[in-house]
This record gives structure tokens, C-alpha cells and sequence, in this order.
């Protein structure tokens, strides 16, 4: 079973890149699944890991006889691709490989993935998706300012763009002051970065006499981390743009997972090519349709390096009803927090998401916050620095402790804990251009 090529957007379908893959009967869809999920066996059989764990536990493509046999094949985590670093889990030969991409290492050793040509236009035809369904067309310019390199962000996009016909702009991430120049001299009607940075290029705008909400933007795809429903409306605002969401990580391909359509009602999966479990990270079984649970996913059609159960440590929902676009894929809500970033504050599981949700609910504070959790005796305490809007700072202390208590009472609200709350003046909580660093944690949680 096959899909047609990809055509370019028509104006009988204006939102659909692909509109035999988007609109398949969930039925068809099953069985293509079904059909690659068997394939993705018979290839995964030459990595050594993944053919010690199927010989040990019996398993083969004979085993997968329907897509409930998914839950028969083993987990792969990070901690196994760094096992086999640098490219222990390739099931091609090194010489079949055209790209290689990989992450930072900030919290340990770097992960690399490896891409055949035919990897990469798959992904290039997966972020051509979801770039369409939020807005994209042939005739536009698009600035991105993700990094270009290892990180998958840049290279994924920008080849998305080039399928879809559109003009791209190369820009790479920093340089903020440069980014508005580009802007305002080549006028790109899209932006693609963090959510984050949506926000610092505002910030700066403002800083250098410039109304953001004039710069020529009119879309926006955000990606890389996660951020609120909230947080997407503050975008909006200062921007004057539709912002999109986006998934995906290296691990599995890159950003092109799923994506959000102009209906804002979850992303959109790309389930012809990845099969996608929402499971309890404790018992590892599935959650009631409409839970959160942790995403574990597989990659049905990748070449260079098969991934079977990925276990992502995202946590997020997933939604099977029909979506009024006309996609018939199942849905996943924006990730709301990782099962490594939870903080356990005197035994609440709280996430920073929940903490950003809080804040922006007070009129007056903005998206920029850091979190400081420290253990001065036997107890956590939590800090919340908050920048305020500058029209809010006030000389009376009165004014500005009414403030901190309603901040306080709503993360409580939000988030079941007690935490101090320090306003502090705009622009004075470190910018990212990359992923935003929300926690710092001062505890010794390792004795």
C-alpha cells in the first residue's frame, strides 16, 4: 500500500499539503500502519540491540498480526541510544547515510541520528504538512530563526519550506536586533522559532523604538518547547500574527510529527508515518482516551535509524474526534511538561508550564519567569521571579505586595504549591535564543 506524491497546496483544498495522506479513512490508515509496522520489524531485526531484545523475547514481523501487538516490542529510551553512542542503533551501512544530526549534550552525552536521502525528504514532506495547515503558501517568505547545525529545529524546517515552494530566509537563531532588520528590509510574512523568542523579538522591537505588531509578520510556527495556551495568546497579541504549534524531536525525525491546523484544536499526527501511544510512565500501560500520559512513539518508515517505542518523557493528551479541518489523523494537545522536568515540591508534581499558566492569568506580568527551588532546612521552598509590565512597577510598596499575593494565590490555584513571589523589572530574567531555561534547582537531590 502507497501514497500519492505530495502536490502543492490547490484552491480546492488550501490548507492540505497532502490530501490523499491528510484525509485517509482511519480504516486504510490502520492497515498502512499495520503494513509498515511489520516492515519497521523486519529492518529494526539488523540493529544489534533491536535483534538481541526480539531474539530474547520471540518477536518478529510473524509476531504482528494487529496494531495491539505494538505493545509486544521493547521500549527504546535516550539512555539506550547513549549506550550505543555514536551510531550503534544505524540499520544501514555508514556509507548509506546522507545527513547526521544530533543533540546539544547539555544534560549528558550528545544523541546522534543518522538520515538516508529518502529520510530526508519523508521529513521534508512532514514539515511541508503542517506548514501548510497553518498558513504557508508558495508565494510567501520565511524567516527562520531557529539554529541551523545539529539541532534538527533549522535544517527541517527550512527543506519543509523549499518543498512547499516557498522563499526561505536562513536568518539562524541570535542576533535579535539583525532578525527585526531582516524583517523590516525583506518583509517575510512567517516566522518560525521558539515561543520564547517570538517574545524577545517584541521585547527588542519595543527596546529600539519599534512596534512589534507593525513588523510584517503574519504567521508564526513555534516549536522546540513547550508553552501555553496562554502564552500563545500574549504571541499573538504583541505580534499581531497567528501563532501555530508544532511537534517532534530528534530522536524520532526532527520537528514534523504533528502539527497544529488553523482550527487550533490539538496537533495534528502524521499517523502514516509514526504510531503513537499515550502510556502511564509508571505502570507503562495505556491512559483513558483523553488522559495525560507519556508519548511513546515509533517511526513506521524511517531508513537510517528505525525507532521502536520511543519513550519521549513528553507528557501531553491525545484526541481521536473529528477535526473540523477535515484531517481524520488523531490529535495530541500541546506538551504540557516532561516526565524528567517535574519538579516534586513537598511531594506535588508540579511542571513549569503550570507555573507559567498562573502567571500570565494576572493582568500585568509577562511570559518571562524563572523558578528557584532550594531546601534551606527539611522543607522546599519555591521562588518565583516574575517580570512585570513596566506600567505596573509602583512606588508603593502596598500596590506591588497586593500584586505578589495575587500571583501567589493563583500558582497555588494552578499548581497546589506555596511559593514566594519577587517582581522584578522588565527585561532583567536572561533571554534564550534557543530553549528558555525556566528552573534552577538548588537542591542536592542526589545524597
Amino acid at each position: 500500500m502507497s501514497i500519492p506524491d505530495s502536490q502543492p497546496p490547490s484552491s480546492t483544498a488550501p490548507t492540505l499539503w497532502n490530501p490523499a495522506a491528510e484525509t485517509m479513512p482511519r480504516a486504510e490508515r490502520a492497515a498502512l500502519q499495520l503494513e509498515r509496522l511489520r516492515g519497521l520489524v523486519t529492518r529494526a531485526a539488523r540493529v544489534p540491540f533491536y535483534r538481541d531484545q526480539f531474539a530474547h523475547h520471540e518477536i518478529g514481523p510473524h509476531s504482528i498480526r494487529s496494531l495491539d501487538d505494538i505493545r509486544r516490542l521493547p521500549f527504546t529510551t535516550k539512555s539506550d541510544m547513549r549506550r550505543h553512542h555514536p551510531l550503534g542503533l544505524l540499520a544501514v551501512p555508514r556509507k548509506e547515510l546522507a545527513r547526521i544530526h544530533g543533540s546539544s549534550g547539555t544534560t549528558g552525552t550528545p544523541t546522534f541520528v543518522g538520515y538516508t536521502a529518502r529520510d530526508l525528504d519523508i521529513w521534508s514532506e512532514l514539515c511541508a504538512r503542517f506548514l501548510v495547515a497553518g498558513g504557508l503558501r508558495p508565494e510567501h517568505t520565511v524567516q527562520v530563526a531557529f539554529g541551523y547545525g545539529l539541532f534538527t529545529g533549522g535544517f527541517g524546517l527550512h527543506y519543509g519550506i523549499e518543498k512547499v515552494g516557498a522563499t526561505v530566509i536562513p536568518a539562524a537563531a541570535g542576533n535579535t536586533r539583525r532578525q527585526i532588520d531582516i524583517m523590516r528590509n525583506l518583509a517575510p510574512e512567517v516566522l518560525i522559532c521558539t515561543p520564547s523568542y517570538a517574545l524577545t523579538i517584541a521585547d527588542t522591537a519595543r527596546d529600539l523604538g519599534i512596534d512589534p505588531r507593525t513588523l510584517p509578520i503574519r504567521y508564526a510556527h513555534l516549536g522546540g518547547e513547550p508553552w501555553t495556551e496562554d502564552m500563545r495568546r500574549e504571541i499573538e497579541e504583541q505580534l499581531d500574527i497567528a501563532a501555530f504549534n508544532n511537534y517532534g524531536l530528534s530522536e524520532i525525525i526532527g520537528p514534523g510529527v504533528s502539527g497544529e491546523c488553523q482550527a487550533h484544536d490539538g496537533m495534528h499526527i502524521q499517523e502514516d508515518h509514526f504510531l503513537v501511544e499515550c502510556l502511564d510512565p509508571e505502570t507503562l500501560e495505556p491512559v483513558p482516551e483523553g488522559e495525560p500520559g507519556e508519548l511513546v512513539i515509533t517511526n513506521l518508515t524511517r531508513e537510517a535509524m528505525p525507532m521502536i517505542r520511543y519513550r519521549t518523557r513528553d507528557i501531553a493528551r491525545i484526541y481521536r474526534e473529528p477535526c473540523t479541518c477535515g484531517r481524520t489523523s488523531i490529535r495530541m494537545s500541546r506538551v504540557t511538561g516532561r516526565t524528567d522536568d517535574m519538579l516534586i515540591i513537598r511531594g506535588v508534581n508540579v511542571f513549569p508550564s503550570q507555573i507559567e499558566e498562573a502567571l500570565l492569568r494576572v493582568e500585568g506580568t509577562t511570559p518571562h519567569y524563572l523558578i528557584e527551588v532550594s531546601r534551606p532546612g527539611t522543607l522546599d521552598e519555591v521562588h518565583v521571579k516574575v517580570e512585570i509590565h513596566p506600567e505596573i512597577f509602583s512606588d508603593r510598596m502596598d500596590r506591588m505586595q497586593a500584586l505578589c499575593e495575587r500571583i501567589s494565590r493563583e500558582i497555588h490555584t494552578v499548581a497546589g504549591i506555596r511559593a514566594h513571589v519577587d517582581l522584578v523589572e522588565p527585561r532583567s530574567i536572561e533571554r534564550f535564543v534557543g530553549k528558555a531555561k525556566r528552573v534552577l534547582d538548588k537542591r542536592n537531590l542526589k545524597d
